[in-house]
C-alpha cells in the first residue's frame, strides 16, 4: 500500500506552492445579449457584486446485470442553468438596472405582446473570469445561450436606513458553459 503523506508540513508545503483562490478573485467580464437592443460595456460590469462559477454534472445511468447494479456515466447537465444569479451594485442613476429592464422588455413587452422570446443563439453569452493573486486571468468561462429571467427588487429602508449601498439580483438562464481560457 502506498504511503499517504497528509501531514501538517505536507499541507503547508502544497498550500504555499499552490496558494488558495480568494472570494475577490472573480469578475463578470462581459454580457452580450443577442436579439435585443440592449448593449453592455466594461463600465457597466464593474458593478457586479457577487456571482459564482457555474456547475456541470454528469448524470448517472443505472443498469443491472444478474442483480448487480452498474452505475455508468450519462449526459452532461448544467445545474442552476435555468436560474443563474448575478448580484449587482445599484449605481446612483440606476443605469445598469435600466439596461436589464430594457433587455427584459426586448425579450417580452407586455404593453403590445411582442418581443424576442425565441431560442437564444450561441452569440448570447456571459464571460466570467477567475483571477490569481495578481488579478491575472486563470480561467475564463463562457455561458452560452443566455437569456434574462428576473430582475430582483431593490429594497430601500428609508426610516431606518444607514446609507448602505444597494444591490439587486438578476436571474439569467443559459444552455451550457465552456472553458475558453487561453492558458
Amino acid at each position: 500500500m502506498a504511503a499517504t503523506k497528509q501531514t501538517i508540513q505536507d499541507f503547508y508545503r502544497v498550500a504555499s506552492e499552490r496558494d488558495f483562490t480568494r472570494d475577490v478573485q472573480f469578475r463578470v467580464l462581459s454580457i452580450s445579449p443577442q436579439g435585443t437592443t440592449t448593449k453592455f460595456d466594461e463600465n457597466d460590469l464593474v458593478y457586479a457584486r457577487t456571482a459564482s462559477l457555474p456547475a456541470r454534472a454528469i448524470s448517472n445511468v443505472s443498469t443491472k446485470y444478474m442483480g448487480l447494479e452498474f452505475n455508468l456515466p450519462g449526459i452532461a447537465t448544467y445545474p442552476e442553468s435555468a436560474g443563474y444569479i448575478i448580484n449587482f451594485y445599484a449605481d446612483a442613476q440606476s443605469g445598469l438596472r435600466q439596461k436589464f429592464e430594457q433587455w427584459s422588455r426586448d425579450t417580452f413587452d407586455d404593453a403590445d405582446s411582442t418581443g424576442n422570446y425565441l431560442t437564444p443563439t450561441t452569440n448570447s453569452t456571459i464571460d466570467l473570469v477567475q483571477l490569481d493573486n495578481n488579478f491575472e486571468r486563470v480561467n475564463q468561462y463562457q455561458l452560452v445561450g443566455v437569456s434574462i429571467r428576473n430582475i430582483g427588487a431593490i429594497a430601500y429602508t428609508m426610516a431606518e436606513g444607514a446609507g448602505n449601498i444597494m444591490n439587486f439580483p438578476v436571474t439569467l438562464a443559459y444552455h451550457y458553459w465552456k472553458n475558453v481560457s487561453t492558458k
